[in-house]
């Protein structure tokens, strides 16, 4: 059986993502991609120049599974504002999984890599985009009052974005999802009573 060159790269990429994901990009080495892709670590530079180019595909190929994932999960549903709260709710859930490329987004130790903060503002782009496409089919259906959605957007993914770490590592406030409900809760209705 022969196997394709690009089914090769693709098991030495989910081979090296558990093990970034296991000791960090710092503490990983070449040859423990090479052992535990059960290959030599001259096959490992055939496919790959060096560990920073093997991490870009990690961090390339759960940036793209996240934004597959999120489109699925909001077209699932169709009044937009079950929509935003899907989104919330499975962006975050979704991002605590994907290790790599959380750890892509938050990481200071990262940011020389000039491919990190490419896809920093990539990724900033697609849900912004994401949340005003939301916003804009609420606004036509008369589910939400917005004057600017392209800025509640821009607000939004912010919030979520500084709340990331709040909400999965401190533990002692309830569980995730209910400070995630509390989260929307607060983001869809406010403190003015109405």
């Amino acid at each position: 059986m022969v196997v394709h060159k690009d089914q090769i790269r693709d098991d030495i990429v989910s081979v090296a993502a558990k093990i970034f994901t296991r000791f960090g990009y710092k503490k990983t080495t070449m040859e423990e991609i090479a052992m535990a892709s059960r290959k030599g670590k001259s096959s490992i530079y055939y496919y790959f120049s060096s560990k920073e180019d093997i991490f870009k595909a990690v961090v390339e190929k759960e940036a793209e599974e996240l934004k597959k994932d999120l489109k699925m999960a909001i077209d699932e549903v169709e009044n937009p504002i079950n929509q935003l709260k899907k989104f919330i709710l499975f962006r975050m859930h979704k991002l605590k999984t994907l290790t790599n490329f959380h750890t892509a987004l938050k990481s200071d130790s990262l940011s020389h890599f000039k491919f990190i903060e490419n896809i920093r503002k990539e990724y900033d782009q697609d849900e912004i985009e994401i949340v005003t496409r939301i916003l804009k089919i609420g606004i036509e259906r008369e589910k939400f009052v917005i004057d600017d959605p392209d800025l509640a957007a821009v607000a939004l993914v912010t919030a979520m974005k500084g709340l990331e770490i709040p909400l999965f590592i401190n533990k002692e406030h309830g569980r995730i999802e209910d400070r995630l409900e509390n989260l929307i809760q607060f983001l869809f209705f406010g403190l003015i009573k109405q």
